[in-house]
Formats: C-alpha cells, structure tokens, sequence
C-alpha cells in the first residue's frame, strides 16, 4: 500500500506543477484580456465626449483627479529624480575621469534621462502613490455597493469613474515626466559643474548638443503609454474586488506588482522598436 502511494508521488507532483502553471498563464491572459476590453470601452467613451456635446466626461472630475494624481506627485517626483542625477554623475565620474572623458557625464545623463530614466522613474514612483490608491478607491466603492448604485441610475461606472482617472493619469504621468528630466539634468550638473570640476558652461553646451528631439519625443510617447497602463491596471483590479476588506488589499498589490512588471516589459518592448527602427 505504502509503496503504491511512493510510485503515484512524481506523477501527482507533476500535475500540481502543471496545473499552477497554467493557472499562472490563466491569469495572464485575464489580465491582458481585461485590461483590453476596459481600454476600449474607456477609449469610445472618450470618443463619443469628444465627438457629441451631449456625452459630457466630467470635466470637474478630471481637474479633481489631475490635483490628486498630479499636483499632489510633484514633491516626490523632483526629489527622486533629482537623487537620480546625483547617482547616475557620481556613479560615471570615476570611469570617466580614467578616459579622461569627464566632460561626458551631460551627455549620458541627457540622453538617459530623457530617453529611459525620466518615464520610467516617474511612472514607478506614480504607480506607489497614485496607482494603489485608485485601485483601493475603486475597490472600496465596490465593496460599499456605490457601484451597483451608480447602475441603478443608469450611470455608467467606467464613464464617470475610470474615464476621469485614465486621461487624469496619463495627463498628470505626461508633465511630471518633464518635470523629472529637468529635475534630474539640474541635480546633475548641480554636483557635476560643483563637486567633479567640469566647467558649468562645457556641461550646458554638452547636454544641448547631444539631446535631439527624438530623445525628448520618445520619452513623452513612454510616459503616455505608461500612464495608460497605469491607469487600467488600477482600476481594472480595483472594479473585479471581491471579499471585502481582504480584497482590496490584494486589488492594491496586485496593482503595485502587475504595473511594475509590465511598465518594464513596455520600456524593453520600446528599446528593440526604437532601435529597429534607428531611433537611438
């Protein structure tokens, strides 16, 4: 009997194995899924506003959101991007300084800031800020009832409540971005022109004559497509909350996880497009 069970063991654990594998792959293809159908049905809603006068988005909610998501991210965003600079000048001068190349350090944060750094700091840093409390607002409403409420009077919940947080984030993501690659540049030459001896005008005359438009256009199209993933993962898993309290919390950290993860995939996706494409 005992060795009946001993040779069943490798098969069951096999299957097990297998079985939370496709339940990983599952729940990938939900998310995906999910977060498709709600972009496009936010998309048309965004659509129809702008199309027919009588369609009204909410003009108010989206200033109130813009306030919550934006304003209320600017202190954080300058202070972690201008870290950023200090770090990425203090981190280069060394090799530099042996290739005798020190004056380099604008060109490379230039164009990594603006190019990589600046989006997806400030889409990372958004995503702990604002991305989970969205996610936990939504999800608490949904707890409360408030959204079988909004249904009752024939109120559409993804047009008066995730219509406004999406153009909200995208737009708030969009402007703290820039705030962040100017914050980041400064900080820089900041320690670069003060601490590491280059001359204030060769690090300003570095930085304007390697950055193009390109590298400023491409870290703005990130930064849009960002805030959108951003904003859909949010309220995606803040409307599919179940089990109360304990749901929102996952709602929350799925959000936090789930943003992290594929704002990355998406910076990478972008790097092997821009550079097919000879945008680099």
């Amino acid at each position: 009997m005992n060795k009946a069970i001993t040779d069943t063991s490798p098969p069951s654990t096999l299957i097990r194995a297998l079985d939370r594998w496709g339940g990983m792959w599952n729940a990938v293809f939900a998310l995906f899924g999910g977060l498709w159908l709600l972009l496009i049905e936010v998309f048309t809603w965004i659509t129809r506003g702008m199309a027919d006068s009588d369609v009204r988005i909410g003009r108010a909610a989206i200033v109130s959101q813009l306030v919550r998501v934006g304003v209320k991210s600017i202190g954080i965003i300058l202070l972690v991007s201008g870290c950023i600079g200090l770090i990425l000048a203090i981190s280069m001068q060394p090799p530099l300084a042996e290739l005798g190349q020190q004056n380099k350090i604008a060109n490379i944060v230039a164009v990594g800031v603006f190019r990589e750094m600046g989006p997806l700091i400030a889409a990372i840093v958004l995503t702990g800020f604002a991305g989970a409390a969205i996610a936990a607002e939504i999800g608490t409403m949904v707890v409360g009832e408030e959204i079988e409420a909004l249904e009752t009077h024939a109120l559409n919940p993804i047009r008066f409540l995730v219509v406004p947080r999406v153009i909200a984030t995208i737009i708030s993501l969009f402007l703290l971005t820039i705030l962040g690659d100017v914050m980041a540049v400064f900080a820089s030459g900041l320690i670069t022109v003060n601490f590491l001896d280059v001359p204030q005008e060769v690090y300003i005359s570095n930085t304007i004559e390697q950055l193009k438009m390109s590298d400023f256009l491409t870290g703005l199209l990130k930064a849009a497509t960002f805030g959108t993933l951003l904003s859909a993962i949010a309220c995606y898993n803040g409307l599919k909350v179940t089990g109360g309290a304990a749901g929102v919390g996952k709602a929350t950290t799925d959000t936090v996880v789930q943003t992290v993860v594929l704002i990355i995939v998406a910076d990478m996706v972008f790097g092997v497009v821009f550079l097919k494409l000879g945008w680099t």
